[in-house]
């Protein structure tokens, strides 16, 4: 699954977003029981490593000039999570680009 949602940042903006907020990320999974952890192979990739319902999910966010693309790889055990995922990001994923609160 991809997705790609606008931004109107700098790149250097996006990652420190995305650092900051990346904990959030398994609260926008609409999955019991989730882990997720990110590393940053590249400067401008965010891997993704997700344990959801003892499924091993992998995928990445993309930083691009105007806009970030989420990938993630479902399994077919977990294909039929889909759609909730993708409303998800689209809906959620944006939150992870707003600067820090407080």
């Amino acid at each position: 699954m991809r997705l790609a949602l606008p931004h109107n940042l700098t790149r250097e903006q996006v990652r420190r977003r995305l650092r900051e907020n990346s904990h959030r990320i398994g609260d926008n999974i609409p999955l019991a029981m989730v882990e997720v952890n990110t590393s940053w192979p590249s400067e401008d990739r965010m891997a993704l490593a997700i344990d959801a319902m003892g499924q091993a999910i992998s995928g990445h966010v993309d930083i691009e000039d105007a806009e970030v693309v989420f990938t993630v790889e479902l399994s077919g055990a977990l294909a039929f999570v889909e759609p909730m995922v993708e409303m998800a990001i689209r809906n959620q994923g944006p939150s992870l680009l707003e600067p820090p609160k407080g």
